[in-house]
């Protein structure tokens, strides 16, 4: 059995989290989703989206300890399929959203449907972070290059913990500012332009996601 001390566990814990956060603080389609279910409908709404975005990068980084990404490696089929579904998914949303804003309508975009429950939220905003297979690539990756191989199997525990805590804490802070009366107002008085903008980046984001190999 190899010896790997808690201080190296520490060490190496340390290491993961600051990439990992770093990483998760990014802009993407989780963070638009995000914003707009905390400005566009309530605290509470952008912190279940915020708990979605931890759930589904919490598959993707178990996915990889599991060796997905070394199952996309040998069957690119399967990663391809996966990523056109989920490039198609983002692009389906972002449109919707553009429509909305042409029309000028009052109601939720695609991207966001409150209206059916907080599960609908969830469900919606989970599938947005599943839409990108690369997380299990990169995921995969930085378990390599950050985790060593003799790392005991509480080291590994403790990064998915970690992993889960930078995604729901930084989501959740995203959610938390977003959803402030001013914020609220801001986007009140501006829905159709912040609208057009949040689907225009989206689908500009699926689009990429499509062409990326």
């Amino acid at each position: 059995m190899t010896d790997f001390s808690l201080s190296q566990g520490i060490s190496v814990l340390a290491a993961f989290a600051a990439v990992h956060l770093l990483v998760a603080a990014s802009p993407g389609p989780a963070f638009l989703a995000v914003s707009r279910t905390a400005i566009s409908t309530s605290r509470s709404a952008g912190l279940i989206a915020a708990a979605a975005m931890a759930t589904g990068a919490l598959i993707w980084a178990v996915a990889a300890f599991f060796g997905l990404h070394l199952l996309f490696a040998q069957a690119p089929w399967l990663y391809d399929a996966l990523r056109l579904g989920g490039a198609a998914y983002l692009v389906y949303l972002g449109l919707g959203m553009l429509r909305d804003a042409w029309r000028g309508g009052s109601g939720e975009g695609k991207a966001i449907k409150l209206a059916p429950g907080r599960h609908a939220t969830f469900v919606h905003c989970l599938a947005v972070q599943l839409s990108n297979p690369k997380a299990a690539v990169f995921f995969g990756s930085i378990f390599v290059t950050l985790l060593p191989a003799t790392a005991p199997l509480w080291v590994k525990g403790a990064a998915l913990a970690i992993l889960a805590m930078n995604e729901f804490g930084w989501y959740a802070l995203v959610a938390l500012v977003l959803s402030a009366p001013r914020a609220r107002r801001i986007y009140g008085n501006a829905k159709r332009a912040l609208d057009a903008l949040f689907g225009g980046f989206l689908t500009a984001l699926g689009v990429k996601l499509a062409l990326e190999r």
